[in-house]
């Protein structure tokens, strides 16, 4: 069972952002991840619970950040509840797409996951509901995914395959690679695999 931590900053200007501890792990109906997130200073900032099933759908996400809260999964589309810090006024939302996505590394595992990609210089359209920090504000986005690239390096427990994903945004055009091994982010705009305890895991 993978868990480690990753460092979150701004794309941008590299301002740090968070630490994310995570763990994740296949099981049975799909995969799970979990996480707990901290400010630079180290004081509380959120969380992260997402449940995918064997072809990549969330079966079911929780995200805390800033007092707000979201529940959702995928039903007519992907359906979620958005409550307010005090608990009084719960909005409900249901848009025609495929999944969602956010800053947590764990939707771009869950996004590769959905796609299952062959090698290509052709992009899939994916449509996806990003929930924006730090109030949790949903937002459907459409992006393109390519699998340019997949290799094979040789390491202490067999060979680890990372696979090299060119994420293009479609309403801006801007275009950014995503590294990917198993079910473990090495590398993407934002975001740095700082420490792991152990090997990705590998889907069937």
């Amino acid at each position: 069972m993978p868990r480690g931590r990753y460092s979150l900053h701004d794309p941008h200007d590299h301002t740090p952002l968070a630490e994310e501890h995570f763990q994740c792990a296949p099981g049975p109906s799909g995969w799970r991840y979990v996480s707990q997130l901290t400010t630079p200073a180290g004081d509380h900032r959120g969380s992260v619970d997402l449940a995918l099933d064997e072809l990549g759908r969330p079966l079911r996400l929780e995200l805390h950040a800033g007092g707000w809260q979201v529940r959702g999964a995928a039903l007519d589309g992907v359906t979620w509840v958005r409550t307010d810090p005090t608990g009084t006024d719960a909005a409900e939302g249901t848009v025609r797409a495929h999944a969602f996505t956010g800053t947590s590394p764990a939707f771009l595992v869950a996004t590769a996951r959905l796609l299952r990609l062959t090698p290509s210089a052709a992009g899939t359209r994916v449509r996806l509901v990003a929930f924006t920090d730090p109030v949790l504000a949903p937002r459907t986005v459409d992006q393109s995914w390519a699998l340019v690239n997949s290799e094979a390096h040789a390491t202490d427990n067999g060979p680890l395959t990372v696979d090299e994903y060119q994420v293009t945004a479609l309403d801006t055009g801007e275009r950014h690679s995503v590294h990917i091994a198993g079910d473990v982010v090495l590398a993407a705009p934002g975001i740095e695999l700082e420490d792991l305890a152990a090997p990705p895991s590998r889907f069937a």
